[in-house]
């Protein structure tokens, strides 16, 4: 994996916003970087695409073990949605089983797991689209790990018969950056692409109604049938409006499932290294602090964006972020990541039914906030 420094588009920010991306950058620095590339192998690519596949068969065991193992409080899941999360798992309603795995390339080269990023995954439009048109536009001869789009659309495509009516409603917040408004966007243009009807609303929006022919309902009045919302499960039933889920008459899909809860929660790090005890792609993890001396990082469970993390190396606190995540934590081994002229890459390695189907890099400190950069690569 090689940093390089390249001329940005003399015309970049009218490039990207053409297809979208409004948010390139944030406090007058660019989010979207195209000063720099990668490169990454061919045998590096493999690496990532293998090491992704087997994690996602452990996240399918680690599941089965939750619901079989009744470990649903260690993640601290609502009583009330441990029926809905258990039906989900069992019966496989449609989903686009969708992610982006964070993943390090450690200084062997070896793909560590940092955590998932599977309810409600962003990055995405700077993924799928704006790299590889950057690519098409700098350095069309090359080649580049991202058949994103095209995955997504196919699994809208099979999904469909599953989808009453043809129809998907889309809910997001009204996002002041615009990145959940446009991300959502271009999900919906993915399933108009895939044939589906899609109708867009903001979470406040939507309506309850109770009785036998009660259920969501849209401003319009209809009935909301299928429902994609890139709104996180953890915040939704904790809103008196979420427990309308556990007694909906009309059955809407949500998209994704409510099982996604388990795979989201950084709780089911540790689990995982239980399960998989000192597997190479892993790091260690445990609910318990490891022993003085050992260099880890502590996460919320339900943390979001790199915030509220710390790293602790030689006993001493050398990193930490900011935020709002104040509930139980994780302890995860720290990483040494190669040092790329003072930037730690991070990459997310994004999943479609379980199959590796392309990478985003995104660089900063040895924590990744939210507005570190996204920068582009190439197979090289």
């Amino acid at each position: 994996m090689q940093r390089h420094a390249i001329a940005p588009r003399p015309d970049w920010q009218a490039k990207v916003e053409s297809l979208g991306f409004v948010w390139h950058s944030a406090d007058a620095q660019a989010y979207w970087s195209e000063g720099t590339y990668y490169t990454l192998s061919l045998a590096e690519t493999d690496r990532i695409a293998a090491a992704s596949e087997d994690l996602h068969q452990m996240f399918i065991a680690a599941g089965e073990a939750i619901v079989s193992r009744n470990l649903f409080a260690q993640f601290g899941i609502p009583d009330w949605c441990v029926p809905l999360i258990r039906r989900a798992w069992e019966a496989e309603p449609p989903a686009l089983n969708y992610g982006r795995f964070d993943l390090a390339l450690d200084r062997d080269g070896v793909p560590r797991l940092f955590e998932y990023n599977c309810d409600t995954p962003t990055a995405l439009v700077e993924a799928a689209l704006v790299q590889w048109f950057w690519k098409e536009d700098v350095l069309p001869q090359s080649d580049q790990y991202n058949r994103i789009h095209e995955a997504l659309v196919e699994r809208w495509q099979a999904i469909a018969p599953g989808l009453p009516g043809g129809l998907v409603h889309f809910a997001h917040v009204a996002d002041s950056a615009g990145e959940d408004t446009l991300t959502t966007a271009y999900m919906m243009d993915l399933a108009r692409e895939a044939g589906l009807q899609a109708e867009r609303l903001v979470m406040q929006d939507i309506g309850w109604a109770g009785g036998l022919d009660g259920g969501f309902f849209d401003q319009a009045g209809r009935p909301i049938a299928s429902l994609y919302k890139l709104y996180p499960w953890e915040w939704l039933v904790a809103e008196p409006f979420g427990r309308n889920i556990a007694s909906d008459p009309r059955g809407t899909r949500w998209i994704e499932p409510i099982w996604k809860m388990l795979w989201s929660n950084k709780a089911i790090l540790p689990l995982l290294w239980q399960l998989y005890p000192d597997h190479p792609n892993l790091l260690g993890a445990s609910f318990d602090p490891p022993p003085r001396g050992r260099d880890h990082v502590i996460k919320p469970m339900l943390g979001r964006e790199g915030a509220n993390v710390s790293i602790v190396r030689d006993g001493q606190i050398v990193a930490a972020t900011p935020g709002r995540y104040d509930g139980p934590v994780i302890y995860q081994e720290f990483c040494d990541v190669p040092d790329h002229a003072g930037n730690y890459p991070v990459i997310g390695s994004w999943m479609v039914d379980g199959t590796c189907v392309g990478v985003g890099i995104r660089e900063g400190g040895r924590i990744t906030g939210n507005t570190d950069r996204f920068v582009p690569h190439v197979i090289g």
